[in-house]
């Protein structure tokens, strides 16, 4: 920003800031033990911020993604280029979270996930971070689609879960004429 003023994070957004903070930790830690998701949660409560954040919204990425790491890890490694401990904990983070609101918030439009995705990468992450998320989550997504397991059935068809777990409808978006 020109004037030296940050811009306006809405709760959400600080909220993925946090649980990203939190992944790190335990990512960093070494351990895929998940005794320590109180302990980081309790840091990160002592944060300046915290108050700004949607505090629900944290406690669902955090301690979402940390439960569901090796199912997400499963589906976002074959975008990988690179075995998984070799990512970053900042882009291994990101993944994770962007994966788990792929998979399990489906009231969450996945452009604004994958998006989101990217701007935590383009604040914490490395030079090109962003672009690697990017490129790792829409690859992610579009797969399912293209490779047809999704049961898009066209334009006013009902729509249903993937059975890898993707919402059909969100995904439809990005093959429209595509029908089952």
């Amino acid at each position: 920003n020109s004037a030296g003023v940050q811009p306006v994070r809405s709760a959400r957004r600080r909220a993925r800031e946090l649980a990203l903070q939190g992944l790190y930790a335990w990512l960093v830690s070494g351990t895929d033990s998940l005794q320590d998701a109180g302990e980081i949660e309790a840091h990160l409560h002592e944060e300046e911020e915290f108050e700004l954040a949607d505090e629900a919204w944290f406690k669902t990425l955090l301690h979402g993604s940390m439960k569901e790491a090796p199912a997400l890890r499963e589906k976002f490694a074959p975008f990988v280029d690179r075995p998984l401990v070799e990512l970053s904990p900042i882009e291994h983070g990101i993944l994770l979270i962007g994966s788990f609101e792929l998979i399990h918030h489906v009231e969450v439009p996945y452009r604004v996930a994958i998006n989101e995705a990217v701007e935590l990468a383009k604040s914490f992450g490395g030079t090109d971070g962003h672009k690697y998320v990017n490129g790792v989550l829409t690859s992610h997504t579009v797969s399912y689609v293209d490779d047809g397991s999704c049961n898009y059935g066209g334009p006013g068809a009902e729509f249903s879960r993937c059975t890898i777990g993707y919402d059909c409808a969100r995904l439809a978006v990005l093959t429209p004429n595509k029908s089952a």
